[in-house]
């Protein structure tokens, strides 16, 4: 182990359309058992350029959680910053979440999104702006769950980049939900069991999302992945504890890197952009010159 510090896509269609200085995005859709998921493909000036996947994470969506002090979300502000270093990106909205709304959020399950994330990388490999072959993931969160799985199952990313990523998903989910609320999903059925989060948000959720707590085990995912692995924790992280990233690196074989920060679960995000862009920093100059 070598380590540093530091189904089918069917279709696509343009929706709208935006470019700020070096950069244009597109925002498209492709289908997932005849669902719709949709994201936002950013692509720098030039030549079809390398893509990486970002993957949001438990209740989000490809444009939440606003920097303070910008007008970006955490992963727009990303696309950004991967596009002046000449990168493109798609972030996309799981089923059930954001502008996928074919399925409700109390329909999401960590196998639909496994399954979103493999059709973002069949859309990429299909799509001439882009050179899906040279091809990486940023997953946060839940998000990076669903990475660790997509790597491991397809082998197609050249380097993943897992943020505050879910290793442990009994931890951190009775740690969200409670212990109680986790006994009581795995006998919902159909009918959602609703729980309130402990930032005041209200969802709902049916039994599919709880048995997938119990069968999901990202370690074993991420040992069947090949590639590059960044790995970027924070020490102050009460949602993904400060072990996970050792999980996985732990579990996986091959060239990785371990980042860690004073951070929260966020990247300090409240506070402004300074530790996100610190961490991007550090992640495209790992996963960038990985892409092969």
């Amino acid at each position: 182990m070598k380590r540093h510090s530091g189904f089918a896509a069917l279709a696509s269609l343009l929706v709208t359309s935006s470019a700020m200085a070096g950069m244009k995005e597109e925002t498209v859709k492709f289908q997932v058992d005849g669902q719709n998921v949709v994201g936002t493909l950013a692509m720098p000036d030039g030549a079809p350029a390398p893509v990486i996947l970002l993957f949001h994470g438990f209740t989000g969506n490809r444009n939440e959680l606003p920097v303070a002090n910008t007008k970006e979300g955490v992963l727009q502000r990303t696309a950004r910053l991967l596009a002046e270093k000449g990168v493109a990106s798609l972030r996309i909205d799981f089923r059930g979440s954001g502008e996928s709304t074919d399925i409700t959020f109390a329909d999401t399950t960590f196998e639909k999104q496994i399954a979103d994330g493999i059709a973002a990388i069949q859309f990429v490999e299909a799509d001439a702006r882009v050179d899906g072959q040279k091809l990486g993931i940023i997953g946060w969160s839940q998000g990076g769950l669903v990475a660790s799985a997509v790597a491991g199952r397809t082998n197609k990313p050249d380097a993943v980049a897992l943020w505050a990523a879910v290793a442990t998903p009994a931890e951190t989910f009775t740690g969200l939900l409670g212990a109680d609320a986790l006994k009581a999903g795995m006998r919902t059925g159909e009918t959602p069991l609703k729980i309130k989060l402990p930032w005041g948000a209200e969802i709902a959720l049916k039994q599919g999302f709880f048995d997938g707590i119990n069968a999901m085990n990202p370690g074993a995912e991420i040992a069947a992945f090949k590639g590059s692995l960044f790995v970027a924790q924070g020490t102050d992280d009460t949602t993904v504890l400060p072990a996970s990233a050792d999980v996985f690196l732990d579990k996986h074989e091959g060239t990785e890197a371990k980042w860690t920060e004073k951070m929260d679960h966020v990247f300090n995000a409240f506070a402004g952009p300074e530790t996100l862009d610190k961490m991007v920093e550090a992640t495209a100059s790992f996963v960038v010159p990985n892409l092969k």
